[in-house]
């Protein structure tokens, strides 16, 4: 995982965009506040597979349990959104994403990570320190391999694999990836 961790880390410090990203979101000064999923993912795959494929949205998440409201989501996207403008983002406190697929509540934004769909997505970073960080609960491995698999809690079998092969059905990731594989 390390060596993987290193390669993410360079290829998100190679990436004007994505660090301005990660440095607007440093500024919320929100604790265990990481930009995750898709945004990480797919950057890695375009690198790999020498693709580009267009930002649908800036996943942003945080844990706070004394304040679960979606009100504070949009406000926190309003600071974003002024201080970068135009960009898709989504907020999301991990203390309220458990009520989604009726899960645990989660403890921390590592725990909610570790609950996203598939592997290759359970992935975040964030600028601490001056310094990028990687947080990715079901390891690298897969993500920098091209293979997408359900975490855990969506293996077939489980109450939430329907949503794991929906959503492979209809993200056609193997029609801008073409090596990536698909395992359900």
């Amino acid at each position: 995982m390390i060596e993987f961790e290193a390669r993410l880390i360079a290829i998100l410090q190679q990436d004007s965009y994505i660090l301005s990203i990660l440095q607007t979101v440093e500024r919320l000064q929100l604790s265990d506040c990481w930009v995750a999923a898709g945004l990480i993912r797919s950057k890695v795959w375009d690198t790999l597979y020498d693709y580009h494929t267009k930002i649908n949205d800036i996943d942003v998440i945080y844990f706070d349990q004394t304040d679960i409201s979606e009100d504070t989501e949009k406000k926190l996207e309003a600071k974003l959104e002024k201080w970068m403008s135009g960009q898709p983002w989504s907020v999301k406190n991990q203390a309220r994403m458990h009520l989604k697929n009726n899960n645990l509540p989660y403890t921390s934004s590592f725990d909610g990570v570790s609950h996203f769909p598939e592997t290759p997505t359970a992935v975040a970073a964030q600028i601490y320190r001056h310094e990028i960080k990687i947080m990715a609960p079901h390891g690298l491995d897969d993500l920098f391999q091209g293979i997408v698999k359900p975490t855990p809690y969506y293996v077939k079998g489980t109450k939430l694999h329907s949503i794991y092969k929906e959503r492979m059905r209809n993200k056609k990731w193997d029609s801008a990836w073409k090596n990536l594989i698909i395992k359900y």
